[in-house]
């Protein structure tokens, strides 16, 4: 916190230090980049594969961070409620899951891992593509308040979670991976603001139906 002097006014406001750093080769470790993230608490790393692959903003999610976390948690609590920030830290263990299990799929094959794990990288498609990538041509995508964020990740994160309790049961997860939900969610971006939380009520209620039918037959093919 910052308190002005020379003034009869009582007022107070903050300081943002804002630093650009381009080191030859991205290489982080260089002097310039050290000192600048010394000073710096949060970190957005621009990741010029996603660029490449028309994913933006390009920034990498599992390099960046914030230092801010336990500072806003209060603050998540209060307006949004304790299971965003759980929710947010069960995206990013999918996130870095699914670079873990890439590794992988270079080397055997997606179709070579079990159930859960082709999950893992179906839910982590879903947090990539319909959640962190934005649509610059869109105007209702240049931005989302935390309550919509919100509601979108607690579907993706939902779907995640009885897909598995379904594959449990023998459901088959091309099946799983092809209910109309998919292609809603991939749309969810687009809704306009005074409908969201209609619309992904609906979406949320649909979902449940569709994977509670493939449990129910235990994925058998109709």
């Amino acid at each position: 916190m910052v308190e002005c002097i020379g003034s009869d006014e009582h007022r107070r406001g903050s300081l943002t230090a804002v630093g650009a750093v381009s080191p030859p080769g991205g290489d982080l470790s260089e002097p310039v980049s050290q000192a600048t993230m010394r000073i710096v608490k949060v970190f957005w790393a621009l990741d010029a594969s996603l660029a490449y692959k028309r994913h933006f903003p390009a920034i990498n999610w599992l390099n960046s961070y914030s230092l801010y976390l336990d500072s806003l948690k209060p603050w998540y609590d209060e307006h949004l409620g304790p299971q965003f920030m759980v929710n947010r830290d069960k995206a990013m263990s999918i996130l870095q899951e699914e670079a873990s299990l890439n590794e992988i799929v270079q080397l055997v094959g997606k179709d070579s891992l079990s159930a859960a794990d082709q999950l893992t990288l179906e839910t982590a498609k879903m947090l990539r593509e319909d959640f962190l990538q934005q649509n610059g041509f869109m105007e209702v995508d240049w931005y989302s308040s935390y309550e919509r964020q919100d509601k979108m990740i607690q579907m993706i994160l939902d779907y995640d979670k009885l897909c598995r309790a379904a594959i449990e049961k023998g459901a088959a997860t091309a099946e799983l991976f092809a209910i109309p939900f998919r292609e809603q969610m991939g749309r969810a971006k687009s809704v306009p603001d005074d409908r969201y939380a209609a619309v992904y009520a609906d979406m949320a209620r649909e979902m449940e139906e569709q994977i509670a039918d493939i449990a129910a037959r235990g994925g058998a093919e109709v």
